[in-house]
């Protein structure tokens, strides 16, 4: 099978610095559209709209569009990563965190400035949940099958 056929098929694409990149931000938008401590979120918006009386289907709808995304990346990240690797990503992340406060390149003063850390975290570790196939893939040259479909 030719290269161009591959890449045609699906199979046999790496992926590259921006792919990752923009499965973070995609990661990033649902994280933080489902919940942020800036008061601008579906959480937010939902609580208001309960505390006024004013839940609608606009609430429903896109609550369920955010949950279609929690689920293709949560899904994604399981399969791919399993328990272990989702131990060991949360692992990356705290001690990434730790030593960033430690040289004062972050600072975890408030509640505030720790969930956004947090937030950002889960949505790296959702990045790499939904990216790690093609990074096996391209380290190790062995493809990954999902065979309980």
């Amino acid at each position: 099978m030719s290269k161009e056929s591959k890449n045609r098929s699906g199979h046999g694409r790496d992926i590259s610095f921006g792919g990752f990149l923009l499965r973070f931000v995609a990661a990033l938008i649902l994280v933080l559209a489902t919940y942020n401590p800036g008061d601008w979120s579906y959480v937010d918006w939902l609580r208001q709209a309960l505390a006024d009386g004013a839940l609608g289907s606009q609430h429903f709808f896109v609550g369920v569009l955010i949950l279609i995304g929690w689920t293709v990346f949560i899904v994604a990240t399981i399969r791919s990563l399993g328990t272990l690797g989702l131990i060991l990503g949360a692992a990356f992340f705290a001690t990434l965190i730790w030593v960033l406060i430690d040289f004062g390149i972050l600072a975890a003063d408030s509640a505030k400035s720790v969930t956004w850390i947090a937030l950002v975290c889960i949505a790296g570790l959702l990045a790499i949940g939904v990216s790690w196939s093609h990074v096996w893939r391209k380290v190790t040259g062995q493809l990954e099958v999902n065979d309980d479909d």
